[in-house]
């Protein structure tokens, strides 16, 4: 047996220094809690002890407190579900006199504006990130957000979904359970998966 050529085939090892590990260990936890936001969870745990559909100024007072950017006269029933990376507090923005109904959830990855007047049925969710799409190995690649903009006065159903790069249009309808992939005009109704017009309103 060639001993040169059994040499040449043998792997060498990564060797792993002390150093290396504590800065692989110092990545992956800071990687795991990169998305934490600690203010936000006291915040939710004080305002989930209010139930549903009481206490509403008490609730938009508390999320007001926590730097969400409130009108005066809006009602939030129940404690929307808000995620992202950074201080997703500063992009969240809702105007004056608007209702937000129970469980809804805010991708806070991208700036949220909603509308004076605006309401939000149960459980809507509003998607500021998605993926591009990557290779044949791992289809969801790199991500991507973009804002969404509810105008004054719209109404988006119970389990309605918007996609990131969404403006919906001042006194539009998105009915229930409608996936919105595109703008909507203003007084405009949609429905569908995916929303197509459905009328204008007067």
């Amino acid at each position: 047996m060639d001993d040169t050529k059994s040499k040449t085939n043998v792997t060498k090892k990564p060797s792993y220094s002390p150093i290396n590990i504590i800065a692989k260990i110092r990545m992956v936890f800071f990687d795991e809690i990169r998305a934490l936001q600690p203010r936000l969870i006291f915040i939710n745990f004080i305002t989930k002890i209010i139930p549903y559909y009481t206490g509403t100024r008490l609730r938009t007072h508390i999320l007001k407190v926590a730097g969400i950017n409130i009108g005066h006269g809006t009602f939030i029933m129940g404690t929307p579900h808000m995620h992202g990376l950074g201080d997703i507090r500063r992009r969240l923005r809702i105007g004056h006199d608007a209702v937000i109904n129970v469980n809804c959830f805010f991708d806070l990855n991208a700036p949220i504006v909603i509308g004076h007047h605006a309401a939000l049925g149960h459980e809507v969710m509003l998607i500021t990130s998605s993926h591009q799409i990557g290779d044949k190995n791992h289809r969801a690649g790199q991500l991507r957000a973009a804002p969404i903009t509810i105008g004054d006065g719209a109404w988006i159903g119970s389990r309605s979904t918007i996609l990131p790069g969404i403006t919906i249009g001042a006194g539009s309808i998105v009915a229930a359970g409608s996936v919105v992939t595109k703008d909507v005009l203003p007084h405009t109704l949609v429905g569908g998966v995916p929303a197509r017009v459905i009328r204008d309103i007067d």
